[in-house]
């Protein structure tokens, strides 16, 4: 009776511990080209994924559909758009390692935002 207490226990600290690591980050989510992804927020430029270097992060696929929502396409099916993203990252390199979840914001929140550099 006692180890499924235990294992409910030790499951409830593993999420516990996941969700401390993770931060909000928002900002310009962007992708210009095939497989170049990276999020500009009020503290840098946060990589995602590069094209043919390295593997995308753990919960990539949680990223939504960008062109469906409010989005600027600048470059045939690729643009970017405006987004809030817990994520875990590893700042000596300025890269996301693991995203746990995405919400598109509307592009003037973004665009008003002074925090935020300007989108080239």
């Amino acid at each position: 009776m006692r180890k499924p207490i235990l294992f409910a226990l030790l499951a409830l600290a593993a999420t516990v511990a996941m969700a401390e690591a993770a931060e909000t980050r928002c900002g310009w989510l962007q992708n210009p080209t095939p497989a170049n992804w990276w999020l500009d927020d009020s503290e840098g430029s946060w990589t995602l994924m590069t094209q043919g270097a390295g593997e995308e992060p753990a919960g990539f696929d949680r990223i939504p559909d960008i062109s469906a929502g409010d989005y600027v396409r600048t470059n045939g099916n690729y643009g970017y758009a405006c987004a809030c993203m817990k994520v875990e990252t590893d700042a000596a390199e300025g890269r996301i390692t693991a995203i746990h979840s995405v919400r598109q914001l509307p592009i003037s929140q973004c665009a008003n935002d002074t925090a935020l550099p300007a989108v080239e």
